[in-house]
């Protein structure tokens, strides 16, 4: 009876790792592409390697545990996984990598796209050990555009990406074929990793991160202090013997070179080398400089003066210019420190004299959270008093690189800032969403607007104390002392109103007027959202999902809930995905490329993408409650609810009221699309008592009504329009089977609902 060949072999060489190798060989099994076998090599291991390999293999008949009698090294144990491998494809981790999710379904579907190549080359990010991840910076060659496969002639610049084993998919075949293997000694992924891209015939990319690749705090690396880092000489020894060996590969010589001479002076870096080898470790890199250069090969003159100093081995001249280096960058970040202590208590001495000064009634002040750009609560206040109080003079705080979103006749600030603590100063009207700077001193006559962002879903406020992960060092008497200096609180709804005045106990008056936000949603006609959607670039008769998770407190490193490669190619060609990631995030959402997947994380205006929208998929965003206002499709993907309630708390339960279908994991966010669920009479009705509860007042003057209260003193406000008798705009896709509807009317004012977002 045949035994099915797997479709990739995972090797993994195992030595001293016993701290990470669980947490290796459980994101290599729990991917979603099955068809494995993964080979742990235990290098004659002194710690638990070998049993945690044994283990595995009890529990998973997919691990095959192989124990080598004395300890070979890194190399040649991946050589004695490469001779058990019995897979199509050959799939390398160090024992401290963790395959991303779903990494093998996405290399799987990208070499039957391209034909079984030779060669897959992927992309990696470097987790450190302080939690960040950072993809690595030379990705732009992972393009999958133009044609593919490709020999190396079509893409020489891979060679210029990370000579290393584990961004690779190798064909096994192709690999015995050519009988490339890993030398014994230090710096081993060199001669295996250069002539595997030379000898390949036909080669692939993928643009994504499949491997996250361990940067350890000390230890276990090659910026570990040893002598091993001499082997790197015998190594690219193995690499010029290869392209000398068949004169066709004499083309790649110049950019090896260039990549030895990097890679050299990259060793040298302070840490690297015992101080006992730098001068024999230079000497030899002069050698080999001297030995490998090609003549009249163009480089930059800085990369030329580095090259030079070590084909000549002039250690001492080496050293001097980088100890001088090292020197002008110290002394420049000295003076800088230094400067930026003066300017601040120049600046501090500025507001306190500003403070001593009449304020300015006709003044008013915005800044939404972090020095972000013009939107959100605020900004809909701010476009609010230029209507309805033209005599007040109007500023929003911003980073300078956000300026631009800035409307004309507002005045632009740059946080820290003369002319913004000024303002923050004299200004009667101070409006913010989360807090405005920490040094502000408030002053008998100002008027301070908090308006915070969202319904709370999650706990906030003193709640947060019972949840550390969540509070991230909130220094709650300080949070006490701002909310003291509150006048008003805008609130959207009983709820919020109910939650804030507890968890924020002051003595500000609650204006539960509704969210500010929402007015644009409200006033935007289908014209807007077809103008929308044509700057989006969303084709007509696609149903565009909003995907737009929560911020996981309780994360170190933030992640995509959804594989939305996978969940485009399911749905089919009629939809399409933009996601867009939490402020905090930092960063894209997905680094998926894909025609139908548009990362929007950098959008200026999340109330346009709400509008472009056809459907809302969130997890546990407050976004949720503004979206329902729209009356549009909104699908609940409640992954990980049990650590996300531990860690943040929630006020909401959604499973006893949510606002439409709910899905507990990707299979079952498919199964809501695919059967019609999400935009299903089930689904409506479920939204109809969610906007009931929680968008009472949201029918696009809720602005208007917080200036005529607070600037205008006025007690008779505009009645709120009935749910019933509220016309949002329609999706494109509900447009297309109803006949269009009446907006609320409203107000006329300076700008259109498209100018405002």
């Amino acid at each position: 009876m045949d035994v099915p060949v797997p479709r990739f072999s995972v090797i993994v060489p195992a030595y001293q790792v016993q701290a990470y190798l669980h947490e290796c060989l459980a994101s290599v099994l729990s991917q979603s592409y099955p068809d494995l076998e993964l080979v742990v090599v235990d290098d004659c291991s002194p710690d638990a390697c070998g049993e945690i390999a044994d283990e595995c293999a009890e529990r998973d008949a997919r691990v095959r545990p192989v124990h080598l009698p004395r300890t070979e090294g890194p190399g040649p144990a991946r050589n004695a996984g490469m001779e058990r491998a019995a897979g199509d494809y050959l799939v390398f981790l160090d024992g401290d990598d963790t395959l991303a999710p779903d990494a093998l379904r996405g290399i799987a579907d990208r070499i039957k796209e391209t034909g079984e190549p030779d060669v897959v080359v992927y992309g990696h990010a470097r987790a450190y050990w302080t939690g960040e991840t950072v993809p690595d910076r030379a990705a732009a060659h992972l393009t999958e555009q133009g044609p593919a496969p490709f020999p190396l002639t079509g893409r020489p610049g891979l060679l210029t990406l990370p000579a290393v084993a584990w961004n690779k998919a190798v064909r096994r075949e192709f690999a015995e074929r050519e009988g490339i293997v890993f030398p014994p000694g230090g710096h081993e992924h060199t001669p295996w990793s250069y002539p595997l891209l030379m000898a390949a015939r036909s080669l692939a990319t993928l643009d994504r991160v499949c491997v996250h690749h361990r940067q350890r705090r000390r230890g276990g690396g090659p910026a570990t202090p040893d002598e091993r880092h001499l082997d790197v000489f015998a190594q690219y020894d193995r690499v010029f013997a290869y392209v000398e060996s068949d004169p066709e590969l004499a083309r790649w010589r110049p950019v090896l070179f260039r990549r030895m001479a990097d890679h050299l002076t990259t060793v040298l870096a302070p840490g690297r080398l015992p101080r006992s080898v730098r001068a024999e470790f230079l000497r030899r890199a002069g050698v080999h400089c001297r030995r490998y250069r090609v003549p009249g090969t163009h480089v930059p003159p800085a990369v030329r003066l580095r090259h030079g100093l070590l084909r000549l081995g002039l250690r001492r001249t080496y050293e001097a210019l980088r100890l001088a280096s090292a020197l002008r960058r110290r002394t420049l970040k000295g003076c800088a420190k230094l400067l930026g202590r003066t300017r601040t208590a120049a600046l501090r001495l500025h507001y306190r004299v500003q403070r001593r000064l009449p304020l300015r009634a006709d003044r008013a002040l915005f800044a939404d959270a972090g020095g972000r750009g013009y939107g959100g609560n605020p900004g809909a206040l701010e476009e609010a008093f230029r209507t309805f109080a033209p005599h007040v003079r109007t500023a929003w705080a911003a980073d300078p690189a956000h300026h631009h979103t800035v409307p004309p006749g507002t005045r632009r600030l740059a946080p820290d800032t003369a002319a913004y603590w000024t303002a923050l100063a004299r200004s009667r009207y101070l409006v913010h969403h989360t807090g405005l700077d920490a040094g502000l001193v408030k002053r008998r006559g100002q008027v301070l607007v908090r308006t915070p962002a969202g319904t709370p879903l999650k706990h906030t406020g003193l709640d947060l104390r019972e949840h550390p992960a969540a509070a991230r060092g909130t220094d709650f008497g300080r949070l006490l002392d701002d909310v003291d200096s509150w006048d008003h609180l805008v609130s959207p709804n009983r709820h919020s109103t109910l939650t804030w005045e507890r968890v924020f106990p002051g003595r500000y008056a609650t204006l539960e007027f509704g969210q500010p936000r929402s007015d644009v949603l409200q006033r935007a006609t289908a014209a807007d959202v077809t103008r929308l959607r044509e700057t989006l670039g969303i084709p007509e008769g696609t149903v565009a999902l909003l995907y737009a998770p929560a911020y996981r407190d309780y994360r170190r490193t933030q992640r995509a809930g959804l594989d939305l490669e996978r969940l485009v190619t399911r749905l089919g060609p009629r939809y399409m995905v933009l996601a867009r990631a939490h402020p905090r995030h930092g960063g894209p959402l997905t680094t998926a490329r894909h025609d139908r997947i548009v990362d929007v994380t950098g959008h200026p205006s999340v109330e346009a993408l709400c509008l472009a929208s056809d459907a809302l998929v969130t997890d546990y965003s407050a976004l949720m409650f503004d979206y329902a206002g729209l009356d549009r499709p909104i699908v609940v993907h409640t992954d990980e609810r049990e650590a996300f309630e531990a860690a943040c708390g929630t006020y909401v339960d959604l499973r006893s009221c949510p606002p439409g279908a709910m899905a507990r994991d990707e299979d079952e966010l498919i199964g809501v699309f695919s059967g019609g669920d999400w935009c299903g009479p089930r689904s409506a009705q479920l939204r109809a008592a969610f906007r009931e509860r929680f968008c009472p007042h949201d029918d696009g003057r809720v602005a208007e009504r917080v200036v005529r209260r607070v600037v205008l003193g006025e007690a008779d406000l505009p009645p709120v329009v009935p749910l019933a008798e509220r016309r949002p705009a329609p999706s494109a896709a509900a447009a297309l089977s109803r006949p269009p509807l009446a907006t609320v009317p409203q107000p006329a004012g300076p700008r259109t609902v498209t100018d405002s977002l």
